[in-house]
């Protein structure tokens, strides 16, 4: 009975012995084995086999591309403090496993300090406007500076990212507010522009409709005088003159006046004077007026015509009293010899 229990434990605890010798790796993961404490070999992805008890698992790494965000605060070169997130993204080379498990304790660490040292090195050379112009200036030295450091210890700097830039809130504040001000300063022109736009094709429009009017009017007048000629070139053939044919049109406008105006009822125009003795008073009065203008103008001809005869008669009398002319000096040297 007790050997029997003896065969079964000494059965279980090989089997035990047997299994610990067989471990698997995963896809895009490297398992470094030890004997006694000394590196023996790296087994890439599969199923692996190691001694019992000799052999054991030092260790994983993941061959994965990784990425690490790291934030770094600076200042920059006209004095404004502002954070920046810088995205690494890296990868263990795989045939150097051993120089990434053995020589450097903490990946990330490291990575971190020099992504520290050479941003707040190119940071404060520039200002906050081209921190955010020149933004892949500052991925592209760290990458650099990275490849060079980390090369070493068997780690592959893949890309490194500028992905944020926030400067403190003030300054946001007040670069919003520079932003909002140059907007508004840009729509104040276009709207003063609009305006200006709307100004002159009115003014135009009032030009144009002037005009227009104006030539309406003219047009009208023309008219109007045309068919006063007409109408005194009617009267004339009748026996009418002159005189009393404008006087009779200008009456017969008057008395139209009136009608037109009786047939407005509800005009508060008063046309002064306005009694029964209005047109012949009027008519009087232009006929006084034209015989007025008639003796006005022949006394005008006749004084014309007297001063000019008087101007010829005195133009006259000036030459008559002009002495002879005198001989030149060619002359008086001629009449020596």
């Amino acid at each position: 009975m007790i050997s029997t229990i003896l065969t079964a434990v000494i059965v279980v605890f090989g089997l035990i012995i047997l299994f610990s010798g067989i471990f698997t790796v995963k896809q895009q993961t490297a398992a470094i084995l030890e004997r006694f404490g000394k590196f023996q070999r790296i087994s890439n992805s599969g199923l692996h086999f190691k001694v019992p008890v000799i052999d054991q698992i030092a260790g994983r790494i993941n061959l994965k591309v990784q990425q690490l965000d790291v934030l770094v605060e600076t200042k920059t070169k006209d004095d404004v403090f502002v954070k920046l997130k810088i995205s690494v993204q890296f990868q263990v080379i795989q045939t150097r496993v051993y120089d990434a498990f053995y020589k450097l304790e903490n990946s990330h660490d490291q990575i971190t300090s020099y992504v520290f040292d050479v941003v707040r090195a190119e940071v404060p050379k520039m200002k906050l406007d081209d921190v955010f112009e020149r933004k892949d200036d500052i991925a592209i030295a760290v990458k650099r500076e990275l490849n060079e450091a980390m090369e070493e210890y068997g780690y592959d700097i893949i890309k490194t990212l500028v992905t944020d830039i926030d400067p403190d809130v003030q300054v946001k504040a007040a670069m919003n507010r520079i932003n909002a001000s140059e907007r508004e300063k840009v729509a104040a022109e276009y709207e003063a522009e609009a305006e200006r736009i709307k100004i002159v094709a009115k003014a135009r429009a009032e030009a144009e409709s002037k005009r227009l009017q104006g030539q309406g009017i003219a047009d009208q007048r023309r008219e109007i005088a045309r068919g006063l000629e007409e109408s005194v070139d009617v009267l004339n053939n009748v026996g009418i003159n002159s005189q009393e044919a404008s006087a009779l049109i200008v009456v017969t406008q008057h008395y139209d006046t009136l009608q037109s105006l009786g047939e407005e009822t509800q005009s508060n125009l008063i046309l002064l004077p306005n009694s029964p003795q209005t047109g012949s008073d009027m008519l009087n009065n232009m006929i006084a007026s034209f015989t007025a203008s008639n003796q006005i103008g022949e006394a005008m001809k006749k004084g014309n015509a007297l001063r000019e005869q008087k101007r010829k008669e005195k133009q006259e009398k000036k030459k008559r009293q002009l002495p002879p002319d005198l001989p030149t000096e060619d002359e008086e040297n001629n009449r020596e010899e």
